[in-house]
């Protein structure tokens, strides 16, 4: 891809999704230029992956061809009033933030222009990521190519409507956190049953792992999968009885819903 391709913003997405591109080789690392206010993740930055840094948002907005917004949701206004009379007039904008629509980010940047949505998922870092996608009208269907290109880089992107973006923050974009809580929690057990922690937590990712793989490679349903592993009278089923108990499916529909509503709510008209 012979594009440049700004940051502005340098936390933990955009870091992952700058990971996952040079870990790819999609594109040099010289193509790659990020800015933010913080001169310390910069310089880890520049460090690992060898990509052009400033300070200066303005300077990554007038020479990206397709240009991240990894700041977070509270200073898109900001960000987007700073730099929209600096960008490409064709400049591609992918906004990466929960609760930022389509339609507010053209109506801040106060004109048409080419706007990608997206919501990847820290996974990205080691090139398991999941996103969901969507566009504008402006955005032709090689631009979107393009996007889909960097995201399918670091994992798997699904092209879906916008109103399933609220959902998608639900099921990928938040749940890495409920998936670590789930090792963390599994580990614990382990521990508890005599086994070294450090040991335990290799177990139990790697069963996440597995499982998980299984899901996307068989197409099997997950009730299948499950039903494989329970034996009549067995350790397992004993253990699905004992989440069942406990709410397990219950508390994890409430913990993916309740991230939908805060990213719903996070939905709110541009100021003007």
């Amino acid at each position: 891809m012979k594009k440049t391709i700004g940051f502005i913003g340098s936390g933990n997405m955009g870091g992952a999704i700058i990971a996952g591109l040079v870990g790819s080789a999609l594109v040099s690392s010289n193509q790659i230029i990020a800015s933010s206010v913080q001169e310390e993740s910069l310089q880890s930055l520049k460090d690992k992956y060898a990509i052009r840094t400033t300070l200066d948002n303005k300077a990554v907005a007038a020479e990206a061809d397709i240009l991240f917004l990894a700041v977070k949701p509270n200073i898109y206004a900001p960000v987007i009033e700073e730099i929209k009379g600096a960008v490409k007039e064709n400049v591609v904008i992918v906004t990466i933030a929960a609760g930022k629509s389509l339609e507010e980010i053209q109506e801040r940047f106060g004109r048409e222009i080419k706007i990608v949505r997206a919501m990847p998922n820290t996974p990205a870092l080691v090139g398991e990521g999941m996103t969901g996608i969507c566009a504008n009208e402006m955005v032709s269907v090689a631009e979107l190519t393009d996007v889909k290109t960097i995201f399918d880089s670091f994992g798997r992107t699904e092209l879906i409507s916008e109103y399933l973006m609220d959902a998608v923050t639900g099921v990928s974009g938040s749940s890495p956190a409920l998936v670590f809580m789930f090792i963390e929690s599994l580990a614990d057990g382990a521990v508890r049953g005599g086994m070294p922690r450090q040991q335990a937590y290799k177990f139990a990712a790697q069963a996440v792992l597995g499982s998980a793989k299984m899901v996307l490679e068989t197409g099997k349903h997950p009730g299948e999968l499950k039903d494989m592993v329970c034996s009549p009278g067995g350790t397992t089923i004993e253990a699905v009885a004992e989440l069942e108990k406990h709410g397990f499916r219950n508390a994890v529909i409430s913990a993916v819903q309740t991230t939908i509503d805060k990213s719903i709510a996070m939905s709110k008209p541009a100021e003007h």
